[in-house]
Parts: C-alpha cells; structure tokens; sequence
C-alpha cells in the first residue's frame, strides 16, 4: 500500500511479514534516493532527522509523525531472520505528501490604453500536486475564454488553468477592475492580493497636437540660429597681443628701428 497523506499529518508504512521461528528478525529501513540512500531505522534504532517523529509499530510497520514534504518518496522495508531461511524480502512504498499552496505571486498592469493588449501573471511553486489557477474580477470569477458567455462578449481574454496567465487580446474600457487570483488543488487553495488595472483612451488629439507644438518650437529656433549666423553674433572679434598687424608702410619709405627712438622714417632723399 502507498499511503497518500497532507503535510504535518501523521503517515503509516505498512510492512508486514508472515510467523517466524525468530523472536527478533532483523529490520531495516531505507529511503531510496536518486542519488544516495538514506537508513531510517537500522540496528535496531530510529537514524538522522528520523530519531524524534518516527517510530516502529507492530514490530516492522513504520509510522512518521508530522510528516513534511522533505518525507515524501521511496522507502524499502527489508526483514531477515538467520534462524528461519524463509524469511528474507524486501518491499517497497512510495510516500505522497500533499502540500497545501502558499500565497500565489501575481503580477497585473497598473494602466493600459484601449486596443493593447495585456497579460496578467499568477504563480505559486509550493503546492503539490501542482495547483490550478482561475481569476476572478472584482470577486467575480472570470471564463476560461471570454467567447464562452454572452455576459463577457465585448471582452477578448482567456485563463489558462496550468500557467495562471490571463490574456487579454485587445483590451476595452469594461475589462477596468479589481484582480485576484486562487491557486488550488486537493489539499486547500490560496489568494493572491486585488490589484487594480484600468483601461483608458488615447487622446489622438492631444497627441497630434503635441507634436505639432514641439515642431513648431524646434523650427523657430532653428531660424532664429541661422538668422544669428548670418549677422555675425557667433564670430569671434576679440584680439589677442599676437594678432595685432602693424600699419602698411607707403611705397617709397623705409622704416629704421632704434633702441632709443623706435622706428624713423628714412626717405631716398635723405643723405647724410
């Protein structure tokens, strides 16, 4: 038998042998693992995690208490009796551990305009067996495809139970509200928080005229900088000592430099 329990209740695993000669066989259990195996209960005591909430019963049978889902998987029960050669098995069960889910994380968009489309997330990884999810707004719960019922005509969504995702194609000014979303499964459910979407118009107007606007700004102010180019306001007049040319000298006249007097003008006809 492969009990199926829910966490932290008590689980029993049966193991059961026929009369033996043998006051005392020999009893062990494994939990078989896919990469080690785990004793237990071995020479004639509880090992590990096990030695405080488990415990042998009926001489063989195993029960554990407060079971987690860190129990569940494969157990071997062997029995040997040296003085009666007929007893020797083995026998293997398989623990289930239901797990209740936690809180489901969700995810909606604040705001979506008219025509977007839109995703809405809920996801919990806690639960076993694996949980199945339905939103609902506000309180109420939604289809699986909004084509199936006349009362969510206008409305373009649908829920997959597995992945939690609620889409919607093209959203409309009804799909507006408050979402939640319920993970379930055999052993209790759980709710995400409401969290509200609104649905608005675009303005096409005001967006076509703000764009107008903000070209019309950049056009004068691109006229006003070629207009400033062309009256000369970005040239740079300012002069520094090096740049300073000294006069044209007339034809016909030679300049002679002295420490004492600086340049003299000295004419062909002057002689000395």
């Amino acid at each position: 038998m492969n009990p199926v329990v829910q966490e932290f209740q008590r689980a029993e695993l049966s193991c059961i042998i026929s009369n033996t000669k043998t006051a005392n066989p020999r009893i062990e259990w494994k939990k078989i693992g896919s990469k080690e195996t785990t004793y237990v209960y071995f020479n004639n005591k509880m090992q590990g995690d096990w030695i405080n909430r488990a415990q042998l019963h009926s001489r063989t049978s195993l029960i554990i208490f407060n079971v987690t889902r860190a129990d569940k998987g494969l157990y071997r029960c062997e029995v040997a009796a040296h003085e009666d050669p007929r007893i020797g098995a083995e026998l293997n069960i398989n623990l289930t551990v239901h797990v209740k889910p936690v809180t489901p994380k969700c995810r909606v968009p604040q705001s979506v305009p008219v025509g977007k489309s839109a995703t809405l997330y809920c996801q919990e990884k806690e639960g076993f067996p694996e949980p199945t999810y339905n939103w609902y707004r506000n309180g109420e719960s939604l289809p699986l495809d909004s084509k199936s019922s006349s009362k969510f005509q206008n409305s373009s969504f649908k829920v997959d139970t597995k992945t939690g995702l609620l889409v919607f194609t093209e959203v409309q000014k009804g799909d507006s509200g408050s979402y939640s979303c319920r993970a379930m499964n055999a052993v209790g459910d759980a709710w995400c928080e409401e969290m509200e979407m609104e649905v608005y118009d675009l303005n096409i107007a005001a967006i076509v005229g703000g764009i107008l606007v903000v070209t019309g700004v950049l056009s004068l102010i691109t006229v006003g900088i070629c207009c400033a180019y062309r009256k000369g306001l970005f040239v740079n007049n300012k002069q520094n000592g090096n740049s300073y040319k000294t006069p044209s000298k007339p034809d016909g006249v030679n300049y002679i430099h002295t420490d004492e007097e600086g340049d003299f003008r000295h004419k062909s006809s002057f002689v000395i």
